[in-house]
């Protein structure tokens, strides 16, 4: 009876050994990897089809240059549909005219202002420069300074009339930047200038107002009553503090 029992204990080990090596044995299940799926290509295999995408690219390149950073492109499709079919739309012209110019009125406020931020930033040790200037130009004997910040030195003192904001003006003048350099002068040209005061930057309508025909003043103009922070063209960076020398020659009225 004993050896019975034995023999089954030893048979039951050795199943229980056999099954534990299989398991050890049994190799792991290989994870199944899926790949994303390939973009449908379109292919351009016509004229047409190429004439097709070319103004799609057109309008799309267009539109985003207004600041729209997205659109509904499938209601996009059904208006281009129904406006070449001659179907009825969904809006009238003056209802889709106000649509256009709202939606690229928000966009453009949202792009402007992004840009004013980054160029903020970008151009700050310009910004500093011009305070720190300004600072202290403000303290040398015989420069007067606005309520506007607008800093003015008087070169010669005229007696004849003195303009309005709504009166053409004849000029000669200088425009320089901080450090020097020279980015327009009606001197160079030979001929003087003649334009409606309130058509200029602001630093100019508010100083030239001051001037009486005959005088010469030296302007000392904060960024913000110059060209702001755009600046103007290749010569002028945004945020640019400038001055000008400005010799009135005439005031020819409005």
């Amino acid at each position: 009876m004993k050896k019975i029992l034995l023999a089954a204990c030893l048979s039951g080990l050795a199943v229980t050994s056999y099954a534990q090596t299989k398991t050890v044995a049994k190799k792991p299940v290989a994870k199944k990897t899926t790949l994303p799926a390939k973009p449908a290509v379109i292919g351009l295999k016509s004229s047409l089809d190429s004439t097709s995408y070319a103004f799609g690219t057109s309008i799309g390149s267009s539109l985003k240059s207004t600041g729209l950073s997205t659109l509904n492109y499938d209601v996009l499709l059904k208006g281009l549909k129904d406006a070449f079919n001659g179907t009825k739309t969904y809006l009238t012209q003056e209802q889709a005219q106000q649509c256009i110019n709202e939606a690229i009125s928000k966009a453009s406020f949202v792009k402007n202002k992004a840009e004013a931020e980054a160029n903020k930033i970008k151009y700050a040790p310009m910004i500093k420069e011009g305070q720190t200037f300004l600072e202290e130009n403000k303290k040398r004997a015989g420069v007067h300074t606005t309520a506007s910040g607008l800093q003015y030195e008087v070169l010669t003192e005229g007696t004849g009339t003195k303009p309005v904001a709504t009166d053409s003006v004849l000029v000669h003048y200088k425009g320089t930047l901080l450090n020097g350099k020279q980015f327009d002068s009606s001197y160079d040209r030979g001929e003087p200038i003649s334009f409606p005061l309130n058509r200029v930057i602001a630093g100019w309508t508010e100083g030239v107002q001051l001037m009486s025909a005959g005088s010469k003043y030296k302007f000392f103009i904060p960024y913000n009553l110059a060209y702001g922070e755009r600046g103007a063209g290749a010569d002028i960076p945004p945020y640019s503090a400038l001055i000008f020398e400005v010799e009135l020659l005439k005031v020819n009225g409005k």
